[in-house]
């Protein structure tokens, strides 16, 4: 990953006016929201406004094409005043990118400047109820009829389902092939058969609806096959993960940010024994590895979404590595912020107890932590090859040869 990471000026002031949304539309409502498990349309249109769906949409297309650096910088301000909402904003870019990276002119002309102008919501299909971290072994599937696919089956955790308007909906059109047995296939938001059924009551995240998505005889023409050809859909799911988990990184990196800030402030007022408990060695330490996890994380968020935009081949596992690390600290962050709270931070009365329930998803979607850890180590045995002048400091095993030996039974 690159050490010299560069922040354009427009960078800079895309977070800066999310910083502004996050303080007047985000944080405010955030409490709101989540009670009511309602979308946050107030801060959606706020953010539309202010151009900030343009961000991760390349210029030719109507965006900003600041990068995915960029990106991440905007979700992790609206994340830090509500990690709910900064799932809402960055799940456009997740449902976005299969378009972006294997979509065909025409498909990028026809849907990237409504996504850019935040005039169309988008949504990421790929996880069913028996394909989760195995995202090889979808069901769904999609017959070619004429001029058109048939697509029949359903989905699961659907983020986004029901406020999205453009769904890239992975499906088998091979089931005989084992390289080539995914597409991945635009379906709009009232296409007969299309429907949203069970609306899941979660536990955090609870302004951003997670669905099933319904597929009865759903058909679509082959021009909103993504790509144009058939049996890329693995490749395109692949790719995209790639480019979105560095946005997942930066949702955790945001949440675990605003839990540090509201448990300094808390610290600093709550006293106890006459004094604040702030002043306390036992809360300091926690205050103390809470942000040096945060820090960490952060830059690892900033490096792997770096290296996407310089281009680098290997983004896999710094992906992996920031993902990971970055929703592991949002995690133990907010357990620990909800310790210094005390009793007040098991109340719904205090925001802190969203954070921590907010987090946890962090850790299981768009790849689980088991997953991304395995991906880690899987690229770092390949890497391993590079070191092959460091054998020459390895002694060799020694040869050893064993004997059955007699044991006498008076022994």
């Amino acid at each position: 990953m690159p050490h010299d990471i560069v922040f354009s000026e427009q960078a800079r002031e895309l977070q800066a006016t999310a910083r502004e949304i996050a303080d007047k539309y985000v944080r405010p409502l955030a409490q709101k929201y989540d009670k009511a498990q309602e979308y946050n349309y107030e801060a959606a249109r706020a953010v539309a406004e202010a151009g900030l769906f343009k961000t991760f949409v390349p210029k030719e297309y109507g965006g900003h094409g600041a990068g995915i650096l960029a990106l991440a910088l905007v979700t992790e301000e609206l994340a830090k005043a509500d990690s709910g909402f900064g799932v809402a904003f960055a799940v456009n870019a997740l449902g976005s990118f299969p378009i972006i990276v294997g979509g065909t002119e025409e498909q990028k002309k026809q849907w990237l400047p409504q996504i850019a102008a935040g005039d169309k919501f988008v949504a990421f299909c790929l996880s069913e109820k028996n394909a989760g971290s195995d995202a090889g072994g979808l069901a769904v599937t999609a017959v070619e009829d004429g001029d058109d696919y048939v697509i029949c089956g359903e989905k699961k955790w659907t983020t986004n389902g029901g406020v999205a308007d453009i769904y890239s909906v992975f499906c088998v059109t091979d089931p005989t092939s084992k390289s080539r047995r995914i597409s991945a296939i635009i379906v709009e938001k009232g296409t007969p058969g299309f429907s949203v059924k069970k609306i899941e009551d979660k536990m955090g995240i609870r302004c951003v609806p997670v669905v099933e998505t319904h597929y009865d005889n759903v058909r679509v023409p082959k021009a909103n096959l993504i790509g144009g050809r058939a049996g890329m859909g693995f490749k395109h799911a692949m790719m995209t993960l790639d480019r979105a988990r560095p946005g997942v990184a930066a949702q955790a990196l945001g949440a675990a940010q605003g839990a540090l800030d509201l448990a300094l402030v808390y610290s600093n007022r709550r006293r106890q024994f006459g004094a604040p408990i702030s002043s306390f060695q036992m809360v300091q330490k926690m205050l103390a590895d809470m942000a040096m996890r945060t820090e960490a994380s952060r830059w690892l968020v900033y490096a792997s979404a770096a290296a996407i935009d310089a281009g680098l081949k290997n983004i896999t596992k710094g992906a992996a590595m920031a993902k990971c690390y970055a929703t592991d600290t949002a995690m133990a962050v907010a357990t620990d912020a909800v310790q210094i709270f005390g009793g007040y931070g098991f109340m719904e009365d205090y925001p802190i107890a969203k954070y921590f329930r907010d987090a946890k998803i962090l850790q299981i979607y768009e790849g689980t932590n088991q997953i991304q850890r395995m991906v880690i180590a899987r690229n770092l045995i390949k890497e391993a090859e590079q070191l092959s002048f460091l054998e020459e400091y390895i002694p060799q095993e020694e040869q050893v040869t064993y004997r059955d030996e007699a044991v006498s039974s008076n022994a």
